[in-house]
């Protein structure tokens, strides 16, 4: 999965003021990172508020990606749950012609065993037509997916490509790189360690800071798949502080504040998310006016 090598980003929904869909901020956000070297784009992950969206309106915000975007990069889609059958038969209804691959978060709320998480996966491995990338993010789903997991998962389906891993421990990242099948992808779901664990042996990001910083981001990536540390590691300092920022009141109100400052798209989030305070806005602010 040559496609999924570098920086990917987690797309945001973008929405007017009455907090209908923004068609038209979402085609500039997508071709501004066409246009800033992004690698491939993730359409209705957790940071496209996919929780909090009409199936119509998925139906569209898809469609709109899939037309802007044109063929010109790789698309993810995400489709994850807790219902195991719902989500396979998502899967097999769902017209997956323009997706390279399907982003499946662990199952959450339900915290099923290590054995419950396999066959969850197992199910949607023998499901899907396409590539899976599974999704490890403990902080949502309140159940880590440890490493040997993952790993019995790489080893016994052909078509579980890649882990998104957002556990925030880059220990538990390099034993899933020292142990993993040699194709399989480890890719970073935490923009503060995507440049260590790149460095580590990963195969980088899906990135949430990425759609607002999408050039130094993106080159921060190479460089590092590249083994350049020196400068890599120019980028992460100068980026740093905004990752702290855009998580500091939850995701996605952070980075769409940040969106709406470099004037991509409006803050609006959807209940029962709130925008970014004042405080927040300043700080957003300060950093890309010194930037």
């Amino acid at each position: 999965m040559k496609e999924l090598l570098g920086t990917g980003v987690a797309l945001v929904t973008p929405f007017n003021e009455d907090k209908s869909v923004d068609y038209v901020a979402l085609e500039r956000l997508v071709n501004h990172q066409i246009d800033n070297g992004i690698n491939y784009l993730v359409v209705l992950g957790t940071t496209g508020e996919p929780a909090t969206l009409t199936a119509e309106e998925k139906e569209q915000v898809k469609n709109t990606i899939i037309r802007v975007n044109n063929g010109r990069l790789p698309l993810v889609l995400g489709i994850g749950g807790n219902n195991t059958l719902a989500v396979a038969n998502e899967i097999k209804t769902t017209d997956l012609t323009a997706f390279s691959a399907i982003l499946s978060v662990s199952p959450y709320y339900n915290k099923p065993t290590q054995e419950g998480v396999y066959q969850h996966f197992k199910a949607i491995s023998e499901a899907s037509p396409l590539p899976i990338i599974l999704y490890n993010v403990p902080s949502r789903t309140g159940k880590n997916v440890e490493p040997a997991t993952i790993i019995r998962l790489a080893n016994d389906f052909e078509n579980i490509v890649a882990v998104k891993e957002a556990a925030g421990d880059i220990v538990q990242a390099m034993r899933l790189i020292q142990h993993k099948p040699k194709e399989f992808m480890v890719i970073s779901g935490d923009d503060m360690i995507a440049l260590p664990m790149t460095l580590a042996g990963g195969s980088g990001v899906i990135s949430v800071i990425g759609q607002g910083l999408p050039k130094d981001f993106s080159e921060m990536i190479q460089l590092g798949l590249q083994g350049n540390v020196g400068e890599a590691n120019k980028l992460h300092y100068k980026i740093m502080d905004s990752i702290d920022y855009i998580f500091e009141e939850g995701n996605p109100a952070g980075i769409k504040a940040l969106l709406q400052k470099i004037s991509i798209c409006s803050e609006n989030v959807r209940l029962p998310l709130v925008n970014a305070t004042s405080k927040l806005h300043q700080k957003l602010a300060n950093f890309i006016d010194n930037y």
